[in-house]
């Protein structure tokens, strides 16, 4: 996702440049970028935000022989609300279907916090 999320903003970029809606220069401070690159932008700092504890949460998960079905299903629901929540933001950015696919998201991200813990203590 971040690989695709970096090549539509390279080409947003490009593209402004290109038709004279930016200058090269102006992707120095992201204020005077032209908003369709900024969206994507923001986007692409979203990736480093949650993931970034999905990516603990795995492995942590494998390390601990705490995978199973459950889990899976948890982590595969999180990367389909991620994939959404990056294509509604790149496309139409509508605002109320973005936050409610993050919110999905997180929720099933704390879920699966939690039962990462009780796995821990031997709850499950």
């Amino acid at each position: 996702l971040i690989y695709i999320v970096y090549c539509v903003l390279g080409r947003r970029r490009y593209g402004a440049v290109r038709s004279g809606e930016a200058k090269a220069g102006q992707f120095k401070v992201r204020s005077t970028e032209p908003a369709s690159s900024i969206t994507v932008a923001a986007n692409l700092t979203n990736q480093f935000e949650l993931p970034v504890l999905f990516y603990v949460l795995c492995l942590t998960l494998h390390l601990t022989n705490g995978v199973n079905y459950l889990t899976l299903a948890l982590m595969w629901i999180f990367v389909a609300s991620r994939y959404f929540h990056a294509w509604v933001h790149l496309t139409s950015n509508n605002l109320l279907l973005r936050s409610r696919s993050f919110f999905v998201g997180a929720v099933i991200l704390l879920l699966g916090w939690i039962w990462f813990a009780l796995h821990l203590l031997g709850v499950v």
